[in-house]
């Protein structure tokens, strides 16, 4: 149990996570598209349309907390906004067992998705199959598309209408910068919707 009394490895998980925000903080046109994509979304919920969020494990755990700020409360009282995480275990299972783990997304994309939705998919690597298979079914859908990527952007890089390819070598530092993303975007929607919650 004497590793248990050495810190270093806590300073160096907190310096790596202080290094990656820096580097996101420093990009400007990540932080524009955050203000960009932010109003994207207010004027899809304004005109009837909803957010659709995927992805999986750890980024799945991030697509249902994304929502449930949105469609419950972020920091003040104001309508609930229309999100939809594909978490349902139904319809993961089904599609799943009849269609491939490969298109449990893009067959939820097909059931849900219309032209004035917005898909934002969360990927680390941005290889995952039934990620990439979600945005081309979004994009027949005619919806708009957002990724939130790591470690290059992979297979995904370049494909959706706006991305984030966030510094980080670990998947973990990764999903830090993709929630944070999400929760600042969260702020932008609500400060164009909702301008008297921050007077």
């Amino acid at each position: 149990m004497s590793g248990c009394h050495d810190s270093s490895w806590a300073e160096e998980a907190l310096a790596q996570a202080q290094s990656a925000l820096a580097a996101l903080a420093a990009d400007g046109a990540a932080v524009k598209r955050i203000q960009i994509v932010a109003h994207t979304l207010a004027e899809c919920f304004e005109s009837g349309g909803k957010a659709l969020i995927c992805g999986n494990g750890g980024s799945s755990a991030d697509a249902m907390h994304f929502a449930e700020e949105l469609t419950g409360r972020f920091r003040k009282e104001r309508p609930a906004l229309p999100a939809l995480a594909c978490t349902d275990p139904g319809h993961l299972t089904c599609a799943a067992n009849d269609y491939g783990f490969q298109n449990v997304f893009s067959r939820w994309i097909e059931a849900h998705g219309r032209r004035a939705d917005v898909v934002i998919v969360l990927s680390t690597s941005g290889n995952s199959d039934n990620i990439l298979r979600a945005v081309r079914a979004a994009q027949e859908q005619g919806c708009k598309t957002v990724s939130l990527l790591g470690k290059g952007g992979g297979k995904l890089a370049g494909q959706c209408d706006f991305e984030w390819i966030v510094p980080g070598d670990h998947s973990d530092r990764i999903q830090e910068l993709h929630m944070l993303i999400l929760h600042a975007i969260i702020e932008g929607i609500e400060r164009t919707l909702y301008p008297d919650l921050y007077e």
